[in-house]
């Protein structure tokens, strides 16, 4: 069952550029809900309550509930839009959502074990390439996270997608191929002992296939 939480909002009378600048201007943030058949419908939102949810890592795959003059709107986050220069929030889409409606979120990857990766324990480096995965699912049961294992890998090693469990009733979006998650990559340090015992400098090493 995805993380459900509630924010409250305040209806916009307009929209457009100018009108977002106003919302802004006056201490609140703008955004929109639309999907489910209905009208879309502009909102401002208060800053410090949005933070608080914008903080957790999960922000794209929750629930979340949205009140606005009385009514409750289930929407998913679907695109947040930052300032280049502060990453203060300037903009929230949401997209109604209805029970059993299948959606396409990113679903963030934690990864275990750690301590349990030979690589890791000589000091090797742990190179993440995607810390969320697009996953397609029922809004019903988003995943909150998926777990990456790193037991047993050792420099040179990398886990694909092909090694994540999934949820019943959930696949990753890309299927067509087995895609990388993560690489235990050699640190400086460890090129450099290598270096030494071989005699050859850490640029002519030899890597794993």
């Amino acid at each position: 069952m995805p993380e459900i939480t509630t924010l409250s909002a305040e209806r916009r009378a307009q929209a457009g550029k100018g009108a977002a600048r106003a919302t802004r201007r006056a201490g609140r943030i703008p955004g929109i809900i639309y999907g489910g058949d209905q009208e879309p419908l502009q909102i401002s939102l208060e800053p410090r309550e949005l933070s608080r949810v914008l903080a957790k890592r999960s922000f794209l795959a929750m629930i979340v509930e949205v009140k606005v003059d009385g009514s409750v709107h289930r929407t998913l986050p679907r695109d947040v839009q930052y300032h280049p220069v502060s990453d203060a929030p300037l903009h929230v889409d949401f997209m109604r959502v209805g029970a059993n409606s299948q959606v396409n979120v990113v679903v963030p990857v934690v990864f275990v074990n750690q301590e349990l990766s030979p690589g890791l324990r000589r000091g090797g480096i742990l190179n993440i390439v995607r810390h969320g995965i697009a996953v397609i699912c029922q809004v019903e049961n988003i995943p909150e996270r998926l777990v990456v294992d790193l037991s047993g890998l050792d420099i040179g090693d990398s886990v694909h997608i092909s090694a994540v469990s999934f949820p019943p009733g959930s696949r990753p979006v890309i299927t067509d191929r087995d895609f990388t998650i993560a690489s235990i990559a050699a640190s400086s340090a460890v090129r450099e002992e290598a270096a030494a015992a071989t005699g050859l400098p850490p640029a002519e090493q030899p890597t794993a296939a």
